[in-house]
C-alpha cells in the first residue's frame, strides 16, 4: 500500500481480499457482487469487475481488542477491484448509517484512504430533497469524515488500479439502503470521461441542487491530524476520537458541518 496505516494487514487483488500479519485479527472478507449494487447505479444493467469490493469490518491488533470493545469502535478495511461499471467508477453502492441503540445516534465515520484515490460523495439527507451535497476527494494518508445521519458512497476515482481504504465506525454499525435505492442512487452520479477525470450528473429522482466538489479538509476541530495512521491515533487516545460511537460529544461540530 501507498499508505501504511499500522494495522498489519495487505489487501490482495487476485482474489479480493486481504491478509493478516501476525498479531492482527480480521474476518474473512464479504464481497460485495456486482448485482447486490445495481440498484444504486445509473445504468443497472452495466458490465463490471464482480466481484466490486471486499470488506473486512473489525480489524485490528490483537493487544487493542479489548480496548476497541470498551469504546465501541471498530476498524473496517475496503478494497475495491481496478475497472468501471459501465460509465461509472467502481463505488459502493451508497447508504445511511443505522441508528445505534447505545447511543440513539446514526453514527458519523472516518475514513482513512491507503491507496489509490477516493472520492467519498455525501448529502444530507436520503430524501427527494437531499440537502447540500459533497464530493470530498482524497488520496493515501488523507481523512474523510461523514457525519451523523449523511447518505453516502465511496468512489474510485482512477479506473486503472485497484483503491484501499480503512474506516474507523461505531462498533454497533448497520447500513440502510431502502431510501437510496428507491430514489435508484444518490442525487448525483459519477460519470468517466473518456480522459478518466469524473464529471458528475444529477439524479432526476431527487429536487436540484448543488454540489460542492473538493478536497478533503484539516479536521483538527475534531482532534484528527492529517498524515498520522487513524488507527495509531486511536488507540493512543481513544478519548481524541470517542465522538464516533458517541456522537453527542460532538453535537456542535454537527451543526452546519462541513465535510
Amino acid at each position: 500500500m501507498t499508505f501504511d496505516p499500522g494495522l498489519g494487514i495487505v489487501p490482495l487483488t487476485q482474489p479480493l481480499g486481504f491478509s493478516y500479519d501476525s498479531g492482527t485479527f480480521g474476518p474473512k472478507p464479504e464481497l460485495r457482487s456486482l448485482d447486490s449494487i445495481r440498484p444504486s447505479l445509473r445504468n443497472p444493467n452495466c458490465v463490471g469487475p464482480d466481484p466490486v469490493y471486499a470488506i473486512a469490518m473489525d480489524v485490528g491488533r490483537e493487544a487493542d481488542r479489548l480496548q476497541l470493545q470498551r469504546h465501541m469502535l471498530l476498524f473496517g478495511a475496503v478494497t475495491y477491484a481496478a475497472g468501471r461499471l459501465g460509465a461509472e467508477p467502481v463505488r459502493s453502492q451508497g447508504h445511511v448509517h443505522r441508528i445505534s441503540s447505545h447511543s440513539g445516534w446514526s453514527p458519523p465515520e472516518v475514513y482513512e484512504i491507503w491507496s489509490g484515490t477516493a472520492c467519498v460523495y455525501m448529502q444530507e439527507r436520503a430524501a427527494d430533497d437531499p440537502g447540500r451535497c459533497f464530493a470530498i476527494t482524497a488520496g493515501p494518508g488523507e481523512l474523510i469524515v461523514v457525519p451523523p445521519g449523511w447518505a453516502h458512497a465511496t468512489i474510485s476515482v482512477d479506473s486503472s488500479t485497484p483503491m484501499t481504504f480503512g474506516a474507523l465506525c461505531d462498533r454497533e454499525y448497520g447500513f440502510e439502503y431502502a431510501e437510496v435505492r428507491k430514489r435508484k442512487g444518490l442525487a448525483w452520479y459519477p460519470l468517466l470521461r473518456d480522459s478518466g477525470e469524473i464529471r458528475w450528473e444529477r439524479n432526476p429522482m431527487y429536487k436540484p441542487g448543488e454540489l460542492e466538489v473538493r478536497g478533503p479538509r484539516d479536521y483538527s476541530d475534531l482532534g484528527l491530524k492529517t498524515g498520522v495512521p487513524l488507527y495509531r491515533q486511536t488507540i493512543s487516545n481513544f478519548d481524541r476520537v470517542q465522538w464516533v460511537s458517541q456522537p453527542a460529544l460532538a453535537a456542535s461540530a454537527w451543526k452546519d458541518f462541513s465535510p
